[in-house]
């Protein structure tokens, strides 16, 4: 029941560019309205402009470097999710990078600059950045080598040669000092990486991609523009669900060197062991919602009449009613748990009722759930798999408050 669109290449352009603003200004909002993706980006996208910037400035204003540029790429490079990772980051670049140099100075000052050098350099420099403790910077080590051979050759002797390569190992080391003291003292990311912080973005963008379909569905605005967009905010969810996991187990790496670690809220905080289950529900209900997309996105135009836009209806109540849940979910917090465990037990029930009228609905209907032709029972099994996936998560929550209940966790919490 695709609406009608105009058909000619300016109205489809037209309405293309309109989707792109409008989609744009949704990321700009769910930026602004909560500590999600959206936000960490521009966040990070900021502290690596700032560390960039500050970085150019020492090397080549202050210092007036020959190849400036060292330094602001070595700050952008090491800048990291979690403190921690941008120091081991910041040590495995400096250590591969000194590799390459060092390879270089002492082959190009046994055999001179010339190709059979460049050979020998590359061999040795490619076989370096194999060694596993370099982790994902052991490729810095052969464009080090490639960037100290260039400039080795263009030197004019031994003596500025000299002074060349040592001054590319002192904009890196300025680099990554100027990135690394710029994550731990710009907003410094331990939020980021809280036990929370992954079930509260994946959450969210749950939440957001059910609260935008479910208006749409009760109008019954299905076109293939509308729907395809929702179909790829879908596929964008399977790298929420790898970062919830990640967060899991950088929650304590991301204290490691923070200065909010020595904050009194910090110091004795502890991790909630229920989230893994709760990761792994919330990536089946990402599974189900990407299966629900594309089967909306592939809605057959010729499906119309009063019990389909009824069929839409309470489907859209019940998205509505588990957007509610994720939202919850969006905002957990490990020190109000037994009073949102209450209020997402009764999101819960809520959403069954709407779950029960939908099926209802299509039993009183002459709707055919039966024919796998037709997109109504893809739906209803898609809806039912949601629920179970949501009732599941709501469950593994208060689980968890009554097991924290017997052992007095909870009570040491909020003593704390």
């Amino acid at each position: 029941m695709a609406e009608e669109r105009d058909e000619s290449p300016e109205g489809g352009r037209a309405a293309a560019e309109s989707g792109r603003w409008a989609r744009a200004r949704q990321w700009l909002d769910r930026a602004k309205g909560s500590a999600g993706y959206e936000r960490q980006t521009l966040e990070l996208i900021g502290k690596s402009a700032l560390a960039a910037t500050a970085a150019w400035y020492v090397a080549h204003n202050l210092l007036a470097a020959q190849s400036p540029a060292f330094a602001p790429f070595s700050a952008v490079l090491i800048m990291q999710v979690t403190i921690y990772q941008s120091l081991v980051q910041a040590l495995r670049y400096v250590a591969a990078v000194s590799a390459g140099v060092m390879v270089q100075a002492a082959l190009g000052y046994l055999a001179g600059p010339d190709l059979l050098t460049f050979v020998l350099v590359a061999l040795i420099a490619m076989t370096i950045g194999r060694w596993r403790r370099l982790g994902s910077q052991g490729s810095q080590v052969a464009t080090a080598a490639f960037f100290a051979f260039s400039t080795y050759a263009a030197a004019s002797g031994n003596l500025e040669r000299i002074e060349e390569l040592g001054q590319i190992l002192m904009l890196v080391g300025i680099g990554c000092g100027i990135g690394v003291l710029i994550n731990v003292t710009v907003v410094p990311p331990m939020r980021y990486r809280s036990v929370e912080y992954g079930i509260r973005v994946l959450a969210h963008s749950l939440c957001d991609l059910m609260s935008d379909i479910g208006p749409a569905l009760r109008e019954g605005e299905l076109d293939d523009e509308r729907t395809g967009h929702w179909r790829q905010r879908a596929a964008t969810l399977g790298p929420l669900v790898t970062q919830a996991r990640s967060a899991l187990d950088t929650a304590v790496e991301s204290k490691y060197y923070n200065p909010r670690q020595l904050l009194p809220g910090h110091r004795t905080q502890h991790d909630f062991s229920g989230y893994q289950e709760l990761v792994d529900a919330l990536e089946r209900v990402t599974h189900q919602l990407t299966s629900l997309t594309r089967a909306l996105h592939q809605w057959p135009d010729d499906e119309d009449g009063q019990d389909c836009r009824g069929f839409l209806a309470d489907y859209a109540g019940l998205l509505e009613a588990l957007s509610r849940i994720t939202r919850q979910f969006s905002e957990i917090d490990e020190q109000h748990l037994p009073r949102q465990a209450k209020e997402l037990c009764r999101a819960a029930e809520a959403a069954q009722e709407k779950r029960t009228a939908l099926v209802e609905g299509v039993r009183e209907s002459a709707l055919p759930a039966d024919d796998p032709s037709r997109p109504y029972g893809i739906l209803l099994a898609e809806a039912t798999r949601l629920m179970e996936e949501a009732q599941h998560s709501c469950d593994i929550l208060q689980h968890a408050v009554d097991e924290a209940s017997q052992t007095g966790e909870l009570r040491e919490r909020a003593e704390r």
